[in-house]
């Protein structure tokens, strides 16, 4: 290198130091439509919002579609401006109103749904929890008692308790025989399950009625239930919490809300008026 081209070389670097690249952050414009600003911001949120299968694209092809989207719809939105009516303006509030309301309760179960907090509740219902007994049971539905009671001196006079729950029962289980597979307390209705926690392993209980009709009930086998692990009820557990979350979030900001409502002598059937709006 000559003396001349290192010291225009080391010109040009002492340029590039005076004047760095512009950070780009969020409000990097990247556009103009009538004047109207897009900026990396608008593009970034619209990204993480595609489907997978478009999130694997190479970077260059979804910011040039990305960015081509945004013109497109920039531009179709000024051109409704003069369609916007009240009613437009409304649900565009209403947009707006729902989005943040998302976003505390989004901030809120993010911050209760922890690994601590996981584990505290798991520890809650299980760590004390005694051995409870699981029961494996069929049952043979019908509409009447009178029914039920015919079929009843059947299965006492021998007959097969699988054979006559395929032949007359009217729920899905008649296919299997009446078969209910495995359940526990609380997971069956009150009467029933009363009826076969009363029972012996092939024994027969009822009729028995509930708000479905009326039952007769053989139980099969009983055994006891293990204790699951965290892994397993994980995805249940962190859901209660969500839940429990969300209704602790939405009772404090009512309460801590000052609402005056005026809504007396209002007509519910107004939110349908077809003039409700003036047009």
């Amino acid at each position: 290198m000559t003396i001349r081209s290192r010291a225009l070389a080391l010109a040009l670097l002492g340029a590039a130091l005076a004047h760095p690249v512009a950070a780009q952050d969020a409000s990097t414009v990247v556009a103009t439509v009538n004047g109207t600003e897009i900026t990396l911001g608008h593009l970034a949120v619209l990204r993480a919002q595609l489907p997978d299968q478009y999130q694997a694209l190479p970077d260059d092809v979804l910011f040039r579609g990305i960015l081509d989207q945004v013109i497109q719809q920039t531009a179709l939105a000024q051109a409704a401006a003069p369609l916007v009516t009240r009613r437009d303006e409304i649900a565009l509030e209403n947009d707006r109103r729902a989005y943040l309301a998302g976003l505390a309760l989004q901030d809120a179960v993010q911050s209760a749904v922890t690994e601590a907090a996981l584990q505290a509740a798991y520890d809650a219902r299980f760590k004390e929890a005694a051995p409870a007994t699981e029961y494996n049971a069929a049952h043979i539905l019908v509409a009447t008692e009178d029914e039920a009671k015919k079929l009843r001196e059947q299965l006492d006079g021998g007959a097969d308790f699988a054979e006559l729950a395929r032949q007359h029962s009217t729920d899905g289980a008649a296919q299997g025989g009446g078969a209910l597979g495995w359940f526990g307390t609380g997971q069956m209705v009150k009467p029933f399950e009363d009826a076969v926690v009363a029972l012996q392993p092939g024994q027969v209980g009822g009729p028995i009625q509930t708000q479905f009709g009326w039952h007769l009930v053989k139980l099969v086998e009983t055994r006891m239930a293990e204790i699951p692990a965290l892994d397993e009820v994980r995805a249940e557990l962190a859901s209660e919490l969500e839940q429990a979350t969300i209704d602790a979030r939405i009772k404090s900001a009512s309460e801590g809300a000052t609402v005056v409502r005026s809504d007396e002598g209002i007509d519910p059937a107004l939110l349908k008026s077809p003039t409700l709006f003036g047009n």
